[in-house]
């Protein structure tokens, strides 16, 4: 399967009843959450210390298999203004390479400011500040992935 741009075409190849994953892809960790077999709530999973890509991959393709994940989402960390930089152009690499080694669909949301939204979250929740750093990248997972969760709910109301 290759990387798709839009959450449309990205709905449109996923099976039923399938979890899909969402991804916060950084310098040295990357976030995980899972949604439940209907897609409408993400859970923050775990969190990956990067060491290479084919050890990421590695860590990756365990948690799709053991979970059974019909698809995976990238956030997308654009700048303020809507361009991608480096950060961005990074991401959209991972996508690539991974898409070498899964047929799943890969697609991305844009993820300004989920982890500012995790943040608040776990500061509001009275999160230590040791916790939100273990927690912070699978907490940020899950708001990207809610995002896609609520558009993809939203994309069926309107057709249906």
């Amino acid at each position: 399967m290759s990387v798709l741009e839009t959450i449309e075409e990205f709905a449109a190849t996923l099976p039923a009843r399938r979890a899909v994953a969402g991804l916060d892809f950084g310098e040295k960790t990357i976030g995980v959450a899972v949604s439940d077999l209907s897609r409408s709530v993400a859970t923050p999973l775990l969190t990956i210390r990067r060491v290479k890509f084919t050890d990421d991959a590695a860590a990756l393709a365990k948690i799709i298999t053991e979970r059974q994940i019909a698809g995976l989402i990238l956030g997308l960390p654009r700048n303020m203004d809507g361009s991608e930089g480096p950060r961005a152009q990074a991401t959209r690499a991972f996508a690539r390479n991974l898409s070498r080694l899964t047929p799943l669909p890969i697609g991305f949301w844009d993820e300004r400011l989920s982890t500012v939204a995790a943040t608040r979250a776990l500061l509001e929740a009275d999160t230590s500040r040791k916790r939100r750093a273990e927690v912070i990248d699978h907490v940020a997972a899950g708001y990207i992935l809610q995002g896609v969760l609520d558009r993809m709910a939203h994309m069926t109301r309107e057709a249906g």
